[in-house]
């Protein structure tokens, strides 16, 4: 696998939603290509209890639902992104991205929506006619690299599409993305 981009065949986005009645929704969604100009496969997992928020420690909430929904499929992906960060500071104390690279090895791209006072490592990245960055991290990969690739993936808004739907699918929603239909 070439860590620009190119040859990621499996590429997966993820996010974890937190309805009011309690447990958590684990989504994912699968392109065949990095820039995910179509979904070919969604997944989504529900987590009857959860633990609970705890500021800088997001990842012990959000760690086991991703588990889940990733060992829900036939073949891990070859990228991941993220939303949130890979690392919580430039010294590499480890987020969400980190961990999650750690266990199962493959590329991933955090990318934050909001800034955290430490994550002075993050690169900005604009997108749209959107006059708030994104902010960007990755393990893996380049930094450079990940940033490109979030400048590149499918739409026209601040949010990629692919991170639009798998939120949408962690709230139970309709992804609002074609899927496409190949089998998967």
């Amino acid at each position: 696998m070439n860590h620009e981009g190119i040859g990621w065949q499996r590429p997966a986005a993820v996010d974890v939603g937190y309805p009011a009645s309690g447990g958590a929704r684990a989504a994912l969604v699968l392109s065949d290509n990095p820039r995910f100009e179509q979904l070919t496969a969604t997944r989504v997992t529900w987590l009857e209890t959860v633990a609970p928020y705890e500021p800088g420690q997001f990842y012990k909430r959000e760690l086991p639902a991703v588990q889940a929904v990733l060992a829900e499929l036939p073949e891990l992906p070859d990228l991941l992104l993220i939303d949130g960060f890979v690392d919580l500071d430039p010294d590499g104390t480890p987020g969400l991205g980190r961990r999650v690279h750690r266990e199962f090895g493959f590329p991933v791209i955090g990318v934050a929506k909001t800034a955290f006072r430490s994550a002075l490592h993050a690169l900005e990245v604009s997108r749209g006619q959107s006059t708030r960055p994104l902010y960007v991290t990755a393990a893996g990969l380049e930094p450079k690299s990940a940033a490109d690739l979030v400048r590149q993936l499918s739409g026209r808004h601040r949010i990629p599409d692919a991170l639009r739907a798998v939120d949408r699918l962690s709230k139970g929603l309709d992804p609002g993305m074609s899927l496409a239909r190949n089998g998967s």
